[in-house]
């Protein structure tokens, strides 16, 4: 979510038809939540299924910037190092799918696979992002240089993802789908449409898309 002001995030987290809540019977190995506000990120995380937690139960916060993430895992186990969304600083990255490492390590700067916390591929994927963005020193052309990258790699799996640096909301679709809407004040991107009165426009393969607040300005690459 990517608001003009702060704006709850109770509807996808909880009463939305198709909210994180009801999505985690089926993704249920942990949940995580990046709320951004008065310039600063607040990260809650659990390797408890949301729908049957009780921190999860309590989040009803307001938020201008948020990456929520329900977790059914693949490479990694279960814990809390490997429950999305990762944060390194001011950037904040969660990831659909599963992706080959070996070629995205190859291509990771050593301070960032030094600073791998957990094991899941994800996280691999989101130094290799970082890698990018070190590299180029700026932050659009960075992520749109990671994404150029990672086409370029071939068929390394799935590697849809939501990066943000704290001021813009980067979504990248590939090998997993991605929608997009727009309210008043506020734009939305999730795996699925979570509502039925928002009109959902899905994300065509291979896109990369950033939401300004409140607006989305556009595809960046393909």
């Amino acid at each position: 979510m990517a608001a003009a002001r702060p704006t709850s995030v109770r509807d996808l987290l909880h009463d939305a038809p198709r909210s994180l809540r009801v999505l985690s019977e089926e993704h249920a190995d942990g949940w995580g939540i990046a709320l951004r506000s008065n310039e600063m990120w607040t990260v809650k995380r659990s390797t408890t299924c949301a729908a049957r937690c009780a921190s999860y139960a309590g989040l009803d916060q307001e938020a201008v910037l948020a990456i929520a993430h329900i977790r059914k895992k693949t490479v990694g186990d279960l814990s809390l190092a490997n429950t999305h969304p990762f944060q390194r600083g001011r950037f904040v990255f969660a990831h659909n799918g599963t992706v080959d490492t070996a070629p995205l390590v190859a291509a990771t700067a050593p301070e960032h696979t030094a600073s791998l916390v957990g094991t899941t591929d994800s996280e691999k994927l989101f130094m290799f992002v970082l890698t990018h963005v070190d590299r180029v020193g700026e932050v659009t052309a960075g992520v749109t240089a990671a994404v150029r990258a990672l086409h370029a790699l071939g068929s390394i799996g799935s590697a849809s993802f939501l990066f943000c640096d704290g001021d813009r909301l980067y979504a990248h679709r590939l090998g997993r789908a991605l929608f997009a809407t727009q309210r008043r004040g506020v734009s939305l991107i999730a795996s699925e449409p979570l509502t039925d009165n928002d009109r959902w426009t899905e994300i065509v393969e291979r896109q990369l898309v950033v939401l300004e607040r409140p607006q989305p300005s556009g595809v960046l690459a393909a």
